[in-house]
């Protein structure tokens, strides 16, 4: 996870499943927008890596103007749909054409951008104490699902990074990826010491809702309509008809110095 944003192809393959993405990904919590929000100079958001613009909309709730930007074209107009401004473009190549924001979000989406380059161009966008705010939702299932989650991976996909095995929390896991990001703040110079704002939360998800969302996840739609299938059918008698999603939703952020 640490080394993605060398992956492109993943990062460009979501628009595949556009509508999908938007109807069955989670939200984040509301709670944690409005705190990015009122410790933000202003109202002017670009929200990095868009994608349906489920961030985004929570962003306008709290009355904040927001252009996003997404390397995918059908992710992009998938959110204009929902009424967003999207722009195309690797967020690393983007010309701003002169404009600043007050607050630059990436909501589960900096692992595909190069965290120093990224950095870099985000300060040069940012009104003096702007604020950046890279955002992540950490499943962790109940231990039963967990490990039927494993099983079915190894099973149909033994070549595909499975996220379940193991015994080490996924929040640890991804952690990696957060000093990744924290890291790239810090070496571009240009930020304040980061911070780590936290919340959990929990989700009952049923059989087809999960189910549902299970091919949004990256690099699943490059695989063969065969293997999504199985993968499908096998997580259906594996999981029974619900279990509980622990959530725990981290944002990495700092204030341009």
């Amino acid at each position: 996870m640490t080394e993605s944003h060398h992956q492109r192809q993943a990062a460009e393959s979501f628009g595949a499943e556009a509508e999908r993405y938007d109807r069955a990904r989670p939200s984040y919590p509301q709670q944690l927008i409005h705190r990015i929000v009122e410790n933000s100079t202003g109202p002017h958001v670009l929200d990095v890596g868009t994608g349906t613009g489920i961030a985004a909309r929570q962003l306008e709730i709290e009355e904040q103007h927001v252009l996003g930007l997404d390397v995918d074209p059908l992710m992009a107009e998938q959110a204009r749909r929902q009424g967003l401004e999207v722009e195309v473009s690797k967020f690393e190549d983007w010309d701003p054409r002169g404009r600043q924001f007050d607050t630059v979000v990436a909501a589960q989406a900096w692992h595909w951008v190069d965290p120093i380059a990224g950095a870099t161009k985000a300060a040069g966008i940012l009104t003096p104490a702007g604020r950046i705010a890279l955002i992540w939702n950490v499943m962790e299932p109940e231990p039963a699902a967990r490990k039927a989650f494993a099983e079915v991976n190894a099973s149909v996909l033994p070549d595909f990074p499975n996220l379940w095995s193991g015994d080490r929390p996924i929040l640890e896991l991804y952690g990696r990826m957060f000093e990744t990001a924290e890291h790239g703040l810090e070496k571009s110079g240009d930020f304040t010491h980061p911070e780590r704002w936290r919340v959990d939360w929990d989700r009952a998800y049923g059989k087809q809702e999960w189910l549902d969302q299970l091919p949004t996840f990256g690099g699943m739609s490059r695989l063969p309509k065969g293997q999504v299938d199985e993968l499908l059918a096998m997580t259906a008698t594996a999981i029974g008809d619900s279990f509980v999603m622990h959530y725990t939703t981290v944002a990495v952020t700092a204030t341009r110095k």
